[in-house]
């Protein structure tokens, strides 16, 4: 006599041992009236279906299903491992902390994503788990929430205290595009606006308030528009690239100060202190530079080379040694200016008024004088000084 243990299909416990005699019809009787259910099919620890009472050997252990369930006897095992491998849900195991959720939902939302890849089939990835059988996932479990729900949903939550940057980072890194379009846009406009507005005289007197003396200050770059900056100590202060269209300069002391490719036009800086002032390429279109003061008695030249200076009106300026090579002069006032020893190579002088101007030892060589006024010249203009 051949003896066997019953197990409930689904389950691994309460089983019954029962003796085999006769027939499988017999057999199925028997696990009836002991498991206490309608007994139709039996299989054995491999899933297999037994149809013939000659294929159960001694001290078996098999499963048996009810008359109307088509399941596989082991679909239902307790071991989490297996349990979870044969469900729609899932536990992840994120940096410590568990989620658990469906299949589906890591699945259907963004289908091309890494999640969606590493879940679409069961133990394709090899996924490594926890003790309780929770997949491991190593990564932030504060950042994955807010991605979890957004699968969930198909909203965007993200709670207090929360960077939304960490967030980002993880819908990058698991592939979920349309939630890191969301976060961009969110993160672009929880940015505070650039503020592009003009520097106020109250403001930048704060500003030189604050530095000493002896240390370079650097504006460049900055908005100056229209600014008033009047009678103020700019000494060597770096003002390359700096928007002072428009600003009042008047009586300011810019000594050694940086106005490269700085834009001046229609700016006011008359009776300015520009000595050793570096200008070249600057915007001064416009501007007012009437009786300002180029000349610096240490030998220090102003550079104006390549400078804007259309229609500027420089007269009864202080230019002695200047160099305004191949800078624009055209239409610009500069009657009564003291230009002895300057560099005009190459500058365009056209309808430039020069009355009452020392050119002596100017350089105007290749210099643009058509139409140029040299009445009431202080000291003779010789050819040689000009050959256009």
């Amino acid at each position: 006599m051949r003896r066997v243990t019953l197990f409930v299909n689904g389950t691994s416990s309460n089983g019954k041992v029962v003796a085999v005699f006769g027939s499988l019809e017999d057999l199925l009787s028997a696990a009836s009236a002991k498991l206490g259910i309608k007994v139709s099919r039996v299989y054995n620890e491999n899933r297999g279906l037994i149809d013939d009472i000659t294929l159960i050997r001694d001290d078996d252990v098999l499963y048996v299903s009810e008359e109307d369930s088509s399941g596989d006897p082991q679909d239902d095992l307790t071991d989490p491992a297996k349990d979870q491998t044969h469900t729609d849900w899932l536990t992840l195991n994120v940096g410590g902390r568990c989620f658990t959720t469906t299949r589906s939902t890591l699945v259907s939302k963004e289908p091309e994503s890494m999640l969606a890849h590493m879940f679409r089939e069961k133990d394709v990835w090899g996924n490594k788990r926890d003790s309780k059988g929770a997949f491991l996932i190593d990564r932030s479990p504060d950042y994955f929430e807010p991605i979890l729900n957004f699968l969930r949903h198909g909203q965007l939550i993200i709670n207090e205290g929360i960077n939304p940057l960490g967030v980002l980072e993880e819908a990058r890194f698991f592939g979920i595009e349309q939630l890191a379009e969301q976060l961009e846009t969110l993160i672009k406009s929880s940015q505070p606006p650039e503020d592009h507005s003009p520097l106020s005289r109250k403001e930048f007197i704060r500003y030189l308030l604050a530095t000493t003396t002896k240390s370079e200050l650097r504006c460049q770059g900055l908005n100056f528009n229209g600014a008033d900056l009047s009678r103020l100590d700019l000494r060597y202060i770096n003002f390359k690239m700096a928007n002072l269209s428009g600003a009042n300069l008047s009586h300011a002391n810019l000594s050694g100060a940086n106005l490269e490719r700085a834009d001046l036009s229609l700016a006011c800086l008359d009776a300015a202190n520009l000595q050793g002032v570096k200008m070249l390429c600057t915007n001064a279109e416009g501007a007012s530079l009437r009786g300002c003061n180029f000349e610096d008695p240490a030998g220090i030249k102003a550079n104006l080379e390549g400078a804007n200076l259309k229609g500027v009106d420089m007269e009864g300026s202080q230019m002695t040694g200047i160099n305004l090579r191949v800078a624009t002069l055209k239409n610009a006032k500069l009657k009564n200016c003291n230009l002895r020893g300057a560099t005009l190579a190459g500058t365009d002088l056209e309808n430039c008024d020069l009355s009452g101007c020392d050119l002596q030892e100017a350089n105007l060589r290749g210099s643009n004088v058509k139409g140029a006024i040299f009445e009431e010249m202080l000291t003779p203009l010789h050819m040689s000084q000009s050959v256009r």
